[in-house]
């Protein structure tokens, strides 16, 4: 089981850091790090992230949430590469929220590893730097006669070695160089990164010990479900709250409040028990009263309606108008018109939401939550709450998938929001079910888009027009009500292909709606990847080329293309042909034979800082079952993969994430509500429909290292897609995939 510390004082300690000679204060976190703080006098502890004891023990602290992305493994052996240390020697632990330590503790947006990368070697290094120091003066030796090697020092002139264990009094009392200042290593000479190190969690996982979230238990804990009003925004009106006390097992049951933010505290009824079953137990006799509020006017059918009339309107913003579109129209050879739509869906992580709250009389708070955001889960129960960022403890426990739902906090403050209610000061547990999971999520905003595009004589793109009808929720920002588009509802002017293509209108109008939105692996990217590149498709049929040279045209010969306007941002072409012109290579494109029903479709897409390119080869039955044969991934994300093995989890796992989210999950919404409620009306993909192959190629280049988590899964659904097309002519325009009738005679 997973316990509180058995002291919950925290002692901290000033360590000069590793960034640029700042201060770092080393918090002691709960667990391990709790249980080596009075041991520890003597340790070598630099910075907050490294411990090296007399037996030569390492301990690294990982400070980013790991959700499944593999980064409490990855970020260590950064550091671990740097300290020159032999990897079996060394325990992970997990850091508390702790941004004066640490920095930044968010996982989202593929930003762990750019964002952390360049600091952690030279953390490590000045550590390594130290001990080498230390070494070289108890030999009398010149510290760059000195080199290190699987956690020891050694001078090969003498033949001697030191193992660091040994050099830990005296490597204490040095002084922590200048990070600016320290050598790194030649990442030719790297003996960690770059090979394929399993999770560090990975032994305990499959043999079920408790590391989650949903298994934290502390003594004298409660359990908690909540109940929100099925309609998004409504709110309680009365319960039975007194024949609920009377069931077995409740402790308690109440209505709270909650806000206006729909990502936030939420109007609902709790019940708290002695146990998790007993509290769902009760729950079924649970009897309310909503006011549904005017959610409960929403439904799917009624805002395709809305977007078809949108659609014959201009749009509410111009994101980019370069050219005169409608002459290049009127002048074009050929012409095409499309719409594309696809639906909300939810994230449906493994682990459905949960905290544990121990709200205590002085005030103070401490929380476990599996969060990809501590920082924002504790700024949004300080300002829901009132309760100062000192008076909140947050343990960040692993969590059992994200993909950006737990980004959000919502879980976290109705937690906090029952354990205030209690009248004993005693952790509270909330727990969501699967049902709540699926029903209350913070969506993947749905989307519509009206395409026209037009090729020229030569085949030459020379047209594109893109009204995009999104949703937006209305909220209050600085004394205004405005409509703010859903996280990965808003089209940037920079989209591709706008500054390729010389006549292009991109533009955009919101539907107001009141359901909650939030980020979903890849924002945008992950369905306008699938739209752009599948009607880029569609203009290279109607040109008569081939999807791969017209594509490589499009792209054009700069070496990159300089963002424009408040959100661009400049785009590696040469990266891109790189990417694209490797896959095709390795996937055999144009030398291929396929029968009908089999054919080869092709992709990229540049997102979150990586730049990646897929071959999709399909099968499709007469009945028009498909089957996705092959993959072929290429990928450029810098110079250096940190762990091989992570790296090819996370494009098969974006792989197979993007294909589960073509063929599977739509969310239908009928009177403000979600129909669907759990797997067997959202369903999955099963192992039987994964992709036959999948084969990943990692294209290295001289740009910073950036993630992995997300930019390989936009290329997916278009490069199927446009297989699909080659096989049987039909054109998929809406998701999911059996919203198309497939099959061919």
């Amino acid at each position: 089981m997973m316990h509180a510390p058995s002291s919950l004082s925290r002692r901290r300690f000033l360590r000069t850091g590793a960034t640029g000679g700042a201060l770092l204060i080393g918090m002691s976190s709960g667990g391990a790090l709790a249980a080596l703080e009075d041991a520890a006098q003597a340790d070598f502890t630099p910075n907050a992230f490294i411990r090296i004891a007399r037996d030569g023990s390492v301990t690294l602290t990982s400070k980013q949430p790991e959700i499944g992305q593999g980064i409490k493994t990855s970020l260590p052996m950064v550091i671990a590469e740097e300290l020159d240390v032999d990897w079996n020697s060394v325990r992970i632990v997990q850091g508390d929220l702790n941004p004066t330590a640490y920095g930044g503790q968010g996982a989202g947006g593929s930003t762990s590893t750019p964002n952390n990368y360049e600091n952690l070697r030279r953390l490590g290094a000045a550590a390594r730097a130290m001990l080498v120091q230390a070494a070289a003066q108890g030999w009398g030796v010149a510290p760059g006669e000195c080199t290190t090697e699987g956690g020891a020092v050694l001078h090969a002139a003498s033949k001697r070695r030191i193992a660091y264990g040994a050099l830990v009094d005296s490597a204490a009392r040095l002084p922590v160089p200048d990070a600016a200042s320290v050598t790194l290593k030649d990442p030719a000479s790297f003996r960690l990164l770059g090979t394929r190190v399993g999770g560090v969690d990975n032994g305990a996982i499959v043999v079920g010990k408790p590391l989650f979230g949903i298994d934290v238990q502390l003594p004298g804990m409660l359990h908690a479900v909540y109940a929100k009003c099925p309609v998004f925004g409504g709110k309680p009106l009365k319960a039975n709250l007194d024949a609920v006390r009377a069931l077995p097992g409740v402790k308690d049951a109440f209505i709270i409040d909650g806000t206006a933010n729909l990502n936030g505290l939420r109007p609902g009824v709790a019940i708290v028990a002695t146990s998790t079953w007993a509290a769902i137990r009760a729950r079924r006799a649970l009897e309310v009263e909503w006011d549904e509020g005017v959610g409960a006017t929403h439904s799917w059918a009624g805002f395709t309606a809305q977007a078809k009339q949108a659609a014959g309107k201009p749009g509410t913003g111009v994101m980019r108008s370069d050219g005169d579109v409608d002459k290049a129209m009127a002048g074009a050879a050929r012409t095409v018109e499309a719409a594309y739509s696809y639906p909300f869906i939810s994230h449906a992580s493994m682990e459905p939401q949960n905290c544990t709250a121990w709200s205590r009389p002085d005030g103070s708070l401490e929380l476990w939550a599996p969060t990809q955001n501590p920082g924002a889960g504790q700024a949004l129960v300080t300002s829901t709450f009132g309760i100062a960022k000192e008076r909140i403890t947050m343990h960040i426990i692993r969590s059992g998938g994200g993909f950006g739902r737990r980004l959000s906090s919502d879980f976290i403050v109705e937690a906090v929001a029952i354990a205030q209610r209690l009248k004993t000061s005693a952790p509270v547990k909330l727990t969501w079910t699967r049902e709540d999971d699926l029903q209350h999520d913070h969506y993947r905003p749905g989307g519509f888009h009206f395409l026209r595009g037009g090729v020229d004589a030569q085949g030459k793109a020379v047209a594109w027009h893109n009204h995009f009808v999104t949703f937006a929720n209305r909220v209050e920002r600085d004394g205004q009500s405005i409509l703010q588009p859903g996280s990965g509802g808003n089209l940037s002017g920079d989209e591709f292909p706008g500054r390729w293509v010389e006549n292009c209108k991109l533009e955009q109008t919101a539907l107001e709606c009141r359901v909650p939105m939030g980020p979903w692996r890849a924002p945008g990217s992950c369905v306008f990847a699938w739209v752009f590149h599948s009607f880029i498709d569609e203009l290279a049929h109607a040109a008569g080329r081939d999807p791969l040279a017209f594509r490589l045209e499009l792209l054009g010969d700069k070496e990159v293309m300089a963002g424009t306007g408040e959100r661009g941002q400049p785009y590696a072409v040469a990266r891109m042909r790189a990417v694209l012109q490797t896959a095709a290579e390795k996937a055999g494109w144009g030398k291929k034979t396929f029968a009908r029903g089999q054919g080869q479709g092709i992709a990229f897409h540049f997102s979150h800082r990586g730049y990646v390119a897929q071959v999709a080869e399909v099968t499709v039955s007469k009945d028009g079952k498909v089957k996705v044969d092959r993959v072929v991934v290429a990928t450029d994300i810098g110079p250096q993969i940190v762990n091989l093995s992570g790296a090819e989890n996370q494009v098969e796992g974006s792989v197979i994430d993007g294909m589960s989210t073509l063929m599977f999950p739509a969310l239908d919404i009928e009177n403000g509500r979600i129909v669907q409620s759990n797997f067997h009306d959202y369903p999955l993909l099963r192992i039987g429909d994964a992709p036959g192959r999948i084969e990943m190629h990692f294209v290295k280049s001289g740009h910073p290292v950036t993630g992995l988590g997300e930019p390989a899964l936009p290329p997916l659904a278009p490069a199927v897609c446009n297989a699909i097309f080659a096989a049987t002519g039909k054109r998929v325009r809406e998701l999911p995939l059996s919203k198309t009738d497939l099959s061919w005679s």
